[in-house]
């Protein structure tokens, strides 16, 4: 991480183990037992919502004993799958998971063929109904975690507040940014708590499944957001190295990509988040 206010990976992810963890499935057998059911970790919303749509309407008629748990976190998915407390998640884009495996020295991969969907990043604040009309100093929230940092400050230069630096990619920070006629000033926090942020800072730059969570809709109450074509952002579903081809995530993967996920994404989130397939 990239200053002492943030926790490190390693304690945020032992606490998480031990707390940050529920079930939406019955708890039968290992996370690693090839015989028993498919546990995947997911994040709520839409990730888990989706699952339990998986697992209530296609897991059956297509013979996959589907297990979901479900974390509060961006660290412990990817941390269980290591350790085998899970055997797949669900929850994440590929930078993100790049810059994780490279700094935690995970093989943690995506599941060719298995990207499900996008939730657009947004500008949401209390304060203002146009980013144009910030003030001079104001202070924008963002994600703390290095990819989604970058695309937090991507949106707001492809948006005009601000230009970053030539060449910068997926590990921009606000040290990166190049012109800031307003002054902005950044406050980096978790992902999870920039949807109770808004009260205090003047906007806040949050990820799709926690403005959802927080009955914020980027289709209708972001001031801007991300869009969907050429998006890089899409969320897939990953296992440890190895495990591509195990045939319960292989069904899942079809499940995860098949015509009734995407019309219950459409009808659910009307635009919220959109199918990725």
């Amino acid at each position: 991480m990239r200053n002492t206010a943030k926790i490190t990976t390693a304690v945020l992810a032992a606490g998480a183990l031990t707390l940050g963890l529920t079930a939406c499935g019955s708890d039968k057998g290992s996370a690693g037992d090839k015989d028993g059911p498919l546990v995947v970790a997911a994040t709520p919303t839409p990730q888990g919502q989706i699952l339990d749509y998986v697992q209530k309407n296609l897991a059956k008629k297509a013979g996959l004993d589907l297990e979901v748990k479900e974390f509060t976190d961006y660290v412990t998915p990817n941390t269980a799958v290591q350790q085998g407390e899970v055997f797949a998640n669900y929850f994440q884009h590929k930078p993100y998971l790049d810059d994780f495996n490279k700094k935690n020295g995970t093989d943690v991969v995506p599941v060719p063929g298995a990207t499900v969907h996008l939730e657009p990043l947004g500008v949401y604040s209390k304060g203002v109904k146009k980013l144009g009309d910030l003030k001079d100093g104001a202070t924008v929230a963002v994600p703390n975690d290095t990819t989604n940092e970058a695309r937090a400050l991507k949106l707001l230069a492809d948006n005009g507040l601000i230009e970053l630096k030539k060449g910068v990619g997926y590990e921009a920070t606000p040290k990166d940014v190049a012109k800031n006629p307003k002054n902005l000033k950044f406050k980096e926090l978790e992902a999870a708590q920039l949807p109770r942020s808004l009260s205090d800072v003047d906007a806040a730059v949050i990820n799709g499944n926690y403005a959802l969570e927080a009955d914020l809709s980027p289709a209708k109450d972001a001031l801007v957001a991300e869009k969907a074509k050429g998006n890089p952002y899409g969320n897939f579903l990953a296992v440890k190295k190895g495990d591509e081809n195990d045939p319960r995530v292989k069904k899942l993967a079809k499940l995860l990509t098949s015509p009734e996920v995407k019309k219950f994404i459409a009808d659910k989130y009307d635009g919220a988040v959109v199918a990725a397939f």
